[in-house]
């Protein structure tokens, strides 16, 4: 794994979860400025059923609006089956197709509507769509701490499970807490096994947390080797299954803040940061 540091921001997770449909011409304005920041990559829509995610039907004419020529940041998007990997494979401004593959069976029926064996397959399909259209796809192993459903877990499982993602060819793997259940002792050793045992493998940290745990987090997965981290402005958004309305999204401020504390070159342009700080506040209060 490389030692830059990546921040990888999200939006569409923030988004996702509002019912209030936001105009596309006011998320490719945000979008716009956040691609000034200097990000290493925005995880700005997805390629999913509208019915299912009817606030991301839009991705494609967001896309169409987006600056791109003029911002060294790369873009991401979501997919959850073959056709959206497809569509996504399309636009040559997309470079990473993210797959959401959980460890939970339960929480894999509920996102995907598969089992983790028809997921598995799904992902083989996805990374052969992604070496023919030169692009890379990035897993996030939802679930990863822990689930909320009895489904079983170990610490171990994940290992063994990386394992079966690595003879699929792929090279970057989010570890996800969807539910705000990560600690010290899982974070390190989660990254702490991996990394080592997987160094062709890029590992990062997707974490969801209250804010007061939020920092200490990010601590965590550092200090442990993790070197690419997934935040929201602000820390909007999250996932619905959290039992506490104010377990979500690490904020990206907090990454950039423990970065700065310890001196680390996070790449940012503070300027254009401060004023898309400014703008999630309006965009995300505005429409709940």
């Amino acid at each position: 794994m490389g030692s830059e540091l990546k921040i990888i921001e999200c939006p569409r997770d923030a988004m996702q979860g509002i019912t209030t449909f936001i105009p596309t011409e006011v998320k490719i304005a945000y979008i716009n400025l956040l691609l000034k920041v200097g990000f290493h990559t925005i995880d700005f829509g997805s390629f999913v059923s509208p019915t299912a995610v009817p606030q991301m039907k839009d991705t494609a004419q967001v896309l169409d609006g987006l600056d791109i020529d003029t911002t060294r940041t790369l873009l991401l998007s979501i997919i959850a089956n073959r056709r959206g990997a497809e569509d996504a494979a399309s636009f040559d401004a997309i470079k990473y197709l993210g797959f959401p593959l959980s460890v939970s069976e339960t929480f894999q029926q509920r996102n995907t509507n598969k089992t983790i064996g028809e997921a598995l397959t799904l992902v083989e399909e996805i990374q052969e769509i992604c070496i023919q259209k030169h692009k890379e796809q990035v897993v996030y192993l939802s679930m990863g701490f822990g689930n909320p459903y009895g489904d079983p877990y170990e610490k171990e499982y994940i290992v063994e499970f990386v394992g079966k993602l690595d003879k699929l060819g792929v090279k970057i793997i989010s570890l996800s807490d969807t539910i705000g259940v990560s600690d010290k002792d899982n974070i390190h050793y989660l990254f702490e096994s991996l990394i080592p045992a997987f160094p062709h493998i890029e590992f990062g940290a997707h974490l969801h947390a209250h804010p007061k745990d939020a920092k200490d987090k990010v601590r965590w997965a550092y200090e442990a080797g993790c070197r690419r981290f997934d935040g929201a402005l602000k820390g909007f958004g999250g996932c619905p299954m959290a039992k506490d309305d104010l377990v979500g999204n690490i904020a990206t401020e907090n990454i950039i803040s423990f970065m700065k504390g310890q001196q680390i070159d996070a790449s940012i342009d503070q300027e254009w940061f401060d004023k898309a700080l400014h703008k999630a506040s309006e965009v995300f209060l505005r429409y709940k």
